[in-house]
């Protein structure tokens, strides 16, 4: 039964179970006609919890979502950051459920998990197959009542440190990471809720004590304060008994009440610019305050930035991408519950200045304010608008979340009917509108960030935030707040419940077929959502390059130029037509494969497969279009010498294969090896290697067999080439260990890469296989070895972990981090130590009970979605499995023991052999690494020696 078709029935009912405490039934919605809803039951507990279900027995899983009402924008003044505090501390174990026991509970039922926080709501979410749903209740009801008796000073501690770590990875060590902190302080009054961001300030979670979190908690994460929305695979009566029964007793917390929204507006232009040494291309982020969620004029901005920035035919790409302003040129609009912000960030060439690039887009505003909008423009946003909706329904999860949210903000989980209708309904005039409104000669905070003290902002900074003061904004009151204990429960809180009989998960059945020029296809019907997924993957990808070395970064750019004009279309008109019906066909190059990805409605098919051929077989090869798109090429490139995780990729890489294997230079290539690059080489390559005889086409969706092959039937005149792939130059061999620094002065944080390049290729049910089943509980779980030493145990990481990663060839083992600068030397120090007592002592018992439970459980999880079905199919077609591979791998994790895992660790953990990689302050590091004992080697961001200290 198709999940998007529904009704709403409104009820006033109750239920009542033997035992239980009554619940309310409030609104019921049905299935019925075609209209997009999402079905469901709406219950509302005595203790104030709402509780959502919607019944859906496509897959067996099921999703659980608990969404409080709280986020960054509850804090105040000197107190940022609770919110995503908690969001941690959540994870960190409750009365009756021990530390970390979240994490490897729901990974061993086979499920994922995990937690987001934003400015007005955290959630936490699980899925996890569906007889597992009553240990997912018991979870989240242990957090919500019973959390604060096991909230201790060294939990606090360790997570207030892992919070730390989060900001210098996600914010301080990333490119233009501190913009938006910049943006928001600048834009919105001191003490406004939004004025600060949801990660909070480092001065206030220093400043923070334990009373000060666990008041937060009792006064906002109380029942009556959430929304339990509960998707998939479950009976409602049986689940509104379980959420009686666990969540029932919790007591009310203090009452709520929704925030009041706070827009603003600013007179003038607030200029303000900054140093970021992360980056090498400065940037110009220009942020127009708009208005709330769900407000009337929402949907219109949406579409304005839509108009104005996305597809070739846009104001934005015709004026910075197509003349060669800017690398990167985008609008986005963005709406929470208090106020929204519309946001242009733009990355010029080095020969432009901000100050011309801020002229250039007030240009594009005054043409687009004479010009207007065309019908094609507003089909074309509504066109793509619907096809991402209908692709965020492909999950329970997905479908829970909107419910979720829905309900949280407006009280209405049935709201998107009503939105699909407003985004429906928004005119030419209305984008125009609210373009003059909000935008056109409005105030705005126009940041520039700049590389160096030398590059010029695109005017002098006239604003300053204010940064101390009275606070204007109302305060909390948290006094008189008491933890009182649930009480009543006939039932022992303290075991986990038992499981239910496990689904029988079937892999996606599928047919295979082939075409006479050699082009396999492999597909698989999938009705819940009407659309189609296609994948065609062309082998060979950058591994092609090791014919021309020199011109290393040509496959990246031979399939860059298909996605640009072709013989009867322009650039401008292809975009055009694919996004009037909402299409999308995407070219590049991952691993040693170029991909097409296509993604269409049903009803839309034909028309974007005649697109695809187009674009596959008459490539225009413009000298425009490629000087433009080498430029760019040469311009990302240049950009990775900044970003330290770029540089510790790439040098890694480098040292895993050496010196003139085309695996040691990046796919988009080198400067050098891109400027050798013409337009020639382009066709040559094209003509040379691609071709059906090495190609697999993976079809997934609404569609036959018989249909889609009478669709693709173009495919079978593309002549078969008899195309031979490179032999790979052989990798160097591991060397004794010894660690490499790359200098990356003034870093808050190190980037550290271990490990060796193996000599297994992949396989299916083989070495390799049994390698990945080795790792998992070492560094490939979230509650392994390393990465509960690094992030839980110490606090300096935001996550670590390991993994094996091959392909056709052999690929590397790797364990990584990104540490805090002052743990960098001991952070090693850890990895060796775990590396090196896994390699000698093994796996324990409990450790390969985990793994089996986890990793034989998970299929249920893979199988869920058309891109999921996608990457299955894809695997068995390029690797020639059978259905049976998957029963052959649920064989060997059943039967594999400690024996066999512990003789894997001994020959493929090569604790004396691998690559140490530190990227960080060399000047900080050096004499503590070199105290390490191992060979030290200073290499550039370009991975070349510079110095050797033994």
């Amino acid at each position: 039964m198709k999940k998007y078709m529904l009704l709403l029935i409104v009820g006033l009912l109750f239920i009542c179970q033997p035992g239980y405490s009554q619940t309310k039934l409030i609104k019921e919605v049905k299935q019925k006609d075609d209209s997009i809803v999402i079905p469901y039951k709406k219950y509302r507990l005595d203790n104030g919890l709402t509780l959502i279900i919607h019944e859906d027995h496509s897959d067996p899983l099921v999703n659980v979502n608990v969404t409080y009402h709280v986020g960054s924008a509850r804090e105040e003044l000197g107190k940022s950051g609770f919110a995503h505090f908690f969001e941690h501390m959540m994870f960190q174990g409750s009365k009756h459920v021990e530390d970390e026991e979240h994490f490897k509970l729901i990974s061993e039922a086979g499920g994922n998990l995990n937690g987001t926080t934003n400015k007005d709501r955290t959630n936490y979410f699980e899925t996890v197959p569906s007889n597992q749903l009553e240990t997912a209740l018991w979870l989240e009801a242990d957090r919500m009542g019973f959390l604060l008796p096991a909230v201790t000073q060294k939990k606090f501690e360790i997570q207030r440190s892992t919070v730390k770590n989060e900001k210098q990875q996600n914010y301080d060590n990333r490119p233009y990471g501190l913009s938006s902190a910049k943006t928001a302080a600048a834009m919105y009054p001191y003490g406004h809720p939004y004025s600060w961001l949801t990660i909070g300030k480092l001065k206030d979670l220093d400043q923070a004590n334990l009373e000060d979190l666990k008041n937060f908690f009792l006064r906002y994460y109380g029942p009556n304060n959430a929304t339990l929305t509960i998707g998939g695979d479950v009976e409602p009566d049986k689940v509104v008994e379980m959420v009686e029964k666990y969540f029932g007793p919790i007591p009310r917390g203090p009452e709520v009440k929704d925030m009041d929204p706070m827009p603003v507006e600013l007179d003038n232009d607030r200029y303000i610019s900054y140093v970021d040494d992360n980056i090498r291309i400065p940037a110009l982020i220009i942020s127009y305050p708009t208005v709330p969620k769900f407000h009337e004029d929402a949907a219109a901005l949406y579409f304005l930035a839509k108009i104005l920035s996305s597809g070739k035919n846009s104001y934005f790409h015709q004026e910075f991408i197509k003349k060669q302003k800017a690398n990167a040129a985008y609008l986005n609009s963005t709406t929470d519950e208090l106020a929204g912000k519309l946001t242009a960030m733009i990355l010029p060439y080095p020969n432009k200045e901000l100050g011309s690039i801020e002229k250039d887009l007030r240009q594009i505003f005054k043409k687009f304010e004479q010009n207007g909008i065309s019908d094609q423009e507003m089909q074309r946003v509504k066109a793509n608008y619907e096809i991402q909706l209908i692709s965020s329904l492909a999950s329970v999860s997905g479908k829970v979340g909107r419910l979720a949210s829905y309900e949280t903000f407006l009280g209405d989980a049935n709201y998107l009917p009503k939105s699909i209708q407003r985004y429906r309904n928004v005119t030419k005039e209305d984008v125009m509108r609210v373009f003059k409104e909000y935008v056109y000669n409005q105030g705005a905070v126009i940041q520039s960030v700049l590389p160096d003290s030398s590059t010029a902002p695109a005017h002098a900074d006239n604003f300053t935030p204010k940064t101390s003061g009275e606070n204007p904004y109302p305060q909390t009151d948290y006094s008189g707040l008491e933890y009182t204990q649930p009480t009543g429960d006939d039932f022992d809180r303290s075991k986990q419940p038992e499981a239910g009989k496990a689904p029988l998960v079937q892999a996606p059945d599928f047919w295979k077929s082939s075409m006479e020029n050699g082009m396999k296809v492999i597909g698989t019907d999938y009705t819940e959502i009407p659309l189609v997924s296609l994948q065609l993957s062309i082998e060979g990808g950058q591994n092609l390059d090791a014919n021309h070395p020199e011109k290393a970064g040509l496959a990246s750019l031979t399939a860059g130029m298909l996605d640009e004009s072709t013989e009867n279309y322009s650039s401008e008109e292809m975009s055009e037509e694919l996004n009037k019906i909402g299409s999308s066909i995407s070219i590049y190059i991952t691993g040693g494969n170029t991909k097409i990805i296509v993604r269409s409605l049903k009803k839309h098919l034909q028309r974007t497969l005649e697109l695809v051929e187009e674009k596959l077989f008459r490539p225009a090869f413009d000298s425009t279009e490629f000087d433009r798109l080498k430029n760019q090429q040469i311009q990302r490139i240049k950009s990775t010498y900044s970003n330290p995780n770029a540089i510790a990729n790439n040098v890694y890489q480098k040292l895993l294969y050496g010196d003139g294997h085309i695996k040691s230079i990046p796919g988009n290539g080198l400067e050098e090896t891109v400027k050798n690059i013409s337009l020639d080489d382009v066709k040559n390559f094209y003509q040379s290697y691609y071709g059906p005889d090495h190609t697999e086409l993976v079809v997934v969706g609404d569609v036959t067999q018989e249909e889609i092959l009478q669709q693709v039937d173009f495919l079978t005149n593309w002549e078969s080439k008899g195309i031979s792939l490179p032999e790979l130059k052989t990798p160097q061999k591991p060397e004794p260990t010894r660690i490499y620094l790359v200098d990356k002065p003034g870093a808050p944080q190190s980037q550290i890469r271990i490990g060796y390049l193996t000599d297994l290729p992949y396989d299916a049910t083989g070495e390799y296989f049994k390698a990945t089943l080795m790792n998992y509980p070492l560094g490939g779980a979230f509650n392994s070895r390393i990465n509960l030493n690094l992030r839980e145990d110490k606090g300096w990481t935001y996550g670590a972990g390991t993994d094996f990663n091959s392909g056709d060839r052999p690929g590397p083992f790797t364990a990584s981090a990104g540490v805090k600068s002052a743990a960098t030397d001991s952070a090693v120090v850890e990895f060796m130590e775990e590396l090196t007592n896994y390699r000698k002592n093994g796996i324990t018992k409990e450790e390969l009970s985990f793994m089996r439970q986890s990793i034989g459980q998970q299929n249920a999880l893979e199988y869920e979605t058309p891109w999921q079905k996608t990457k299955f199919l894809g695997n068995i077609i390029h690797n020639d499995l059978d259905k049976s591979f998957v029963d052959k791998q649920r064989e060997v994790i059943d039967s594999i023991d400690k024996e066999t895992i512990d003789d894997l660790a001994q020959k493929l953990i090569k604790t004396d052999h691998m690559n140490i990689l530190v990227v960080g302050d060399a000047d900080k590091h050096r004499k503590s690494l070199e105290a390490l004992g191992y060979e030290v080697v200073e290499l550039s961001e370009k991975g070349e020696v510079i110095s050797t200290e033994k």
